[in-house]
């Protein structure tokens, strides 16, 4: 089964910009180890960071078909950091996962403790 995990993150501290080389240095290898680990136990299909909400427009077509964006949101008081998609065998394991990533570390090291949404990627009816 694959689950998409969704870190979500509060819009204020997980600012990276104001931390220091060397917290912030920790947090990118952990999040690379993470992949790799994934990856090794063949449970990554895939993941990304996102580039921050002052940088998100919303989209929809207008009625000539044209698109129309909204935005900048950064007032938002959360923003989705990040995602994997991981191929696991249960739920249960989606969860492990996420708790996992959840802890990555912050400023001193301490862990984030980040909400990490997860959900499971629906795939197409089987058609007669």
């Amino acid at each position: 089964m694959k689950y998409m995990m969704m870190m979500h993150t509060p819009a204020g501290p997980y600012q990276v910009d104001g931390w220091s080389q060397q917290d912030f240095r920790a947090h990118i290898a952990f999040m690379k180890d993470f992949a790799v680990r994934l990856r090794e136990a063949g449970e990554l299909v895939a993941a990304e960071g996102l580039a921050g909400p002052d940088q998100a427009r919303v989209v929809r077509a207008g009625k000539d078909g044209q698109p129309i964006t909204d935005g900048v949101f950064p007032e938002a008081k959360e923003f989705l950091a990040g995602y994997w998609i991981v191929d696991v065998d249960s739920p249960e394991r989606a969860y492990q996962l996420a708790a996992q990533a959840s802890a990555a570390p912050g400023p001193g090291g301490a862990p984030l403790n980040l909400a990490i949404e997860v959900r499971q990627v629906m795939s197409a009816p089987v058609l007669d």
